[in-house]
């Protein structure tokens, strides 16, 4: 079985999980987890949740000034899905963030920029290629629950909201309007965020 099918049958038992009782949720977390730590390589030992119910997993323990900066990211992500006329997906306790190391922590202009590292996949020899792998500031990694990864930050937590939001904005259009979600899911094709207005 290939990479692709894999991820496939991860997007599909976690469409179809029960959250009902908490086997079920465990064992969506395991899988989450487990695929967090291969696209990172890294070990996510500490779960907590932010102020508003958003679900976290991190490689050390989040500060306050991150866990709040995940909630005004969601908080921003919500306002403008509703703005769309989304309701879908617009609760904190329907989003879990992972919050890994970066692999690097300035971008090529030498500015703050934690990032992870990723396999290149669609982007191979694109200007984002750097031998195989890019720099990603987040990447989903479910659509159900709602899942994605972003890399630790110890200041400018603005951003840590800003790539909340943004990687939200695929996960309100996935389960919104999929029309719309299978023209931006993919930013190798062009197009960036913010994606709602």
């Amino acid at each position: 079985m290939n990479k692709f099918s894999l991820q496939i049958l991860l997007l599909l038992f976690l469409t179809i999980t029960p959250f009902s009782n908490p086997q079920a949720q465990s064992r969506v977390d395991n899988i989450l987890i487990n695929e967090a730590e291969r696209i990172t390589r890294d070990t996510f030992t500490f779960s907590t949740e932010t102020p508003r119910g958003a679900h976290v997993f991190a490689v050390n323990k989040p500060t306050s000034k991150m866990l709040n900066s995940i909630d005004a990211g969601l908080a921003d992500l919500f306002t403008v899905a509703l703005r769309n006329n989304y309701s879908k997906r617009l609760n904190y306790s329907d989003y879990t963030i992972f919050i890994a190391k970066a692999d690097r922590g300035k971008n090529n202009a030498n500015q703050y920029s934690p990032d992870i590292a990723i396999g290149a996949a669609q982007y191979a020899g694109s200007v984002y290629d750097q031998g195989g792998f890019i720099y990603a500031a987040g990447m989903v990694l479910a659509f159900n629950p709602c899942a994605f990864v972003i890399a630790e930050h110890t200041k400018d937590f603005q951003r840590v909201s800003e790539v909340v939001r943004f990687e939200g904005e695929h996960l309100v259009l996935y389960h919104n309007h999929r029309k719309h979600y299978n023209k931006t899911a993919d930013h190798s094709q062009g197009g960036g965020h913010p994606i709602l207005q």
